[in-house]
C-alpha cells in the first residue's frame, strides 16, 4: 500500500469523515473536494443556502454526501447539522475544513496521525498567524479569541479561531449548542472543555488570497458583536458556575483522597500491631 492508501484505510478504521461547510464558494469548492478525495471518500458537504452553483458542484461528485437547505443560516448551523448527520451515519470523528481554499488537504494525514493517539480531544489546526499575508482583522480576532478562551477555560491555545479541526463526535453529541454563526466555533471549544474534553493543537498550512480576490463572509461589525456577546455570557457562566463547580470537585476529590489514605493507614497500622501477636501465637 502507498501512503495515500494507508491514510484512506485509516480514515475508515477510525470512522472519520471530512465536513466541508460552504456558502457561495463555488469558485474554490471543486478544488477543495478534489484535494480531499485523495485522502478519503468520507466527505460531507453542507450547502448553507448558497445562491451560486454550489449544490450542482457537490452533486457532481458521487462520493459526496450532501446536506443542503435553501436559506443561509450560518457556519455554526451548518456544522451542527453535519455533526448530527455524521453521528447518525456512525462516524466517530469529523475533520472540518473550509471551502474557500484557505486550508490544505495535505494536512489531513497529520490529523489522522494525531487521532490515532488522542481520541478524547478537539484537535485544532494551528495556523502561523505571523505571516505577512494574514489580514490584520484575522490576527486581532485570533488574539482576542485566545485571550477570552483562556479566561473561560484556563487553557492556553495558539489558534482558537481556526476552522480546520478534528472533533470527537461521541463526546459532543449530548451538548445542546445555541449559536448558529461564526461564534459557534468558540462556543463548541469552551463548552467541550467544561465537559472535560481536551484541546490539542497541530501545525497546519494556511493560505490567504490577495485582498482583491479574497472571498470572506465574515461581517466585521455584526459578527464581532455576536462573538463579544457570546464571550460575555461565557465569562459570566465561568465565574458564577464553572469555577465554583470545579473548586467543589477538587475539594471533594481531596476529601476522597484523605479518606482513602486514612483508611489505608488504619489497615497498615492494624497489620503492624497484629503481626507480632500472630507470631507469638504461632510459637505458643
Amino acid at each position: 500500500m502507498n501512503n495515500l492508501e494507508i491514510i484512506r484505510a485509516k480514515f475508515d478504521e477510525l470512522q472519520a469523515c471530512v465536513i466541508i461547510p460552504t456558502y457561495n464558494n463555488a469558485a474554490t469548492l471543486t478544488d477543495v473536494i478534489t484535494d480531499v478525495l485523495q485522502y478519503s471518500n468520507n466527505i460531507i458537504v453542507v450547502n448553507d443556502g448558497s445562491t451560486d452553483n454550489t449544490e450542482a458542484i457537490a452533486k457532481s461528485f458521487s462520493q459526496v454526501q450532501l446536506i443542503s437547505y435553501s436559506n443561509n443560516v450560518g457556519k455554526g448551523w451548518a456544522l451542527r447539522k453535519a455533526f448530527t448527520y455524521a453521528v447518525e451515519h456512525n462516524y466517530k470523528f469529523a475533520i472540518t475544513i473550509d471551502s474557500d481554499g484557505q486550508h490544505f488537504a495535505k494536512d489531513l494525514p497529520t490529523f489522522i496521525d494525531k487521532l490515532e493517539v488522542v481520541q478524547d480531544a478537539i484537535i485544532i489546526g494551528s495556523r502561523n498567524m505571523d505571516q505577512a499575508t494574514v489580514p490584520g482583522k484575522s490576527s486581532f480576532g485570533n488574539k482576542f479569541s485566545n485571550f477570552w478562551f483562556k479566561v473561560e477555560t484556563g487553557i492556553t491555545s495558539p489558534d482558537t479561531q481556526s476552522g480546520f479541526r478534528a472533533y470527537p463526535l461521541e463526546l459532543l453529541k449530548d451538548i445542546y449548542f445555541f449559536t448558529k454563526k461564526y461564534e459557534f466555533e468558540i462556543e463548541v471549544l469552551v463548552r467541550a472543555v467544561w465537559k472535560g474534553v481536551k484541546i490539542e493543537s497541530i501545525p497546519v498550512t494556511v493560505y490567504y488570497a490577495p485582498k482583491e480576490v479574497r472571498v470572506s463572509h465574515f461581517r466585521p461589525f455584526k459578527d464581532f458583536t455576536r462573538i463579544s456577546i457570546l464571550n460575555t455570557v461565557l465569562v459570566i457562566i465561568t465565574f458564577l458556575y464553572i469555577k465554583p463547580r470545579n473548586f467543589l470537585r477538587i475539594l471533594f476529590d481531596k476529601k476522597k483522597v484523605y479518606t482513602s489514605l486514612k483508611n489505608n493507614c488504619s489497615i497498615l497500622m492494624s497489620q503492624m500491631v497484629s503481626k507480632p501477636f500472630q507470631l507469638l501465637l504461632a510459637f505458643l
